[in-house]
């Protein structure tokens, strides 16, 4: 695993632990469900805000690498590589 070379702002990584912790929270209940034989659809928007949740700490993740480490390498003319990583990964994370 590589690690960031600044870390995140405590309210930064505050609020993606919570958000996280509560996505897992969310996932458990339709474990829950699932094992109560909970009604389809409800078990689909269930789900539905699991990725909403999931999506929105991703988008915020990437809010920061632009933020820091893009930028960062932008300053020591190093863009490059951290823009076609970061292109590789929204492909990955969009496909």
């Amino acid at each position: 695993m590589r690690r960031k070379s600044a870390p995140r702002h405590h309210a930064l990584d505050a609020d993606l632990r919570a958000r996280l912790s509560r996505a897992e929270g969310q996932l458990r209940g339709v474990q829950r469900m699932l094992g109560e034989r909970a009604y389809c659809i409800d078990v689909l928007q269930q789900l539905s805000a699991v990725r909403r949740a999931l999506d929105r700490i991703a988008l915020t993740l990437i809010r920061d690498h632009l933020e820091t480490c893009v930028t960062d390498a932008m300053a020591e003319r190093k863009a490059g590589g951290k823009v076609r990583e970061l292109i590789k990964t929204l492909d990955r994370f969009l496909a």
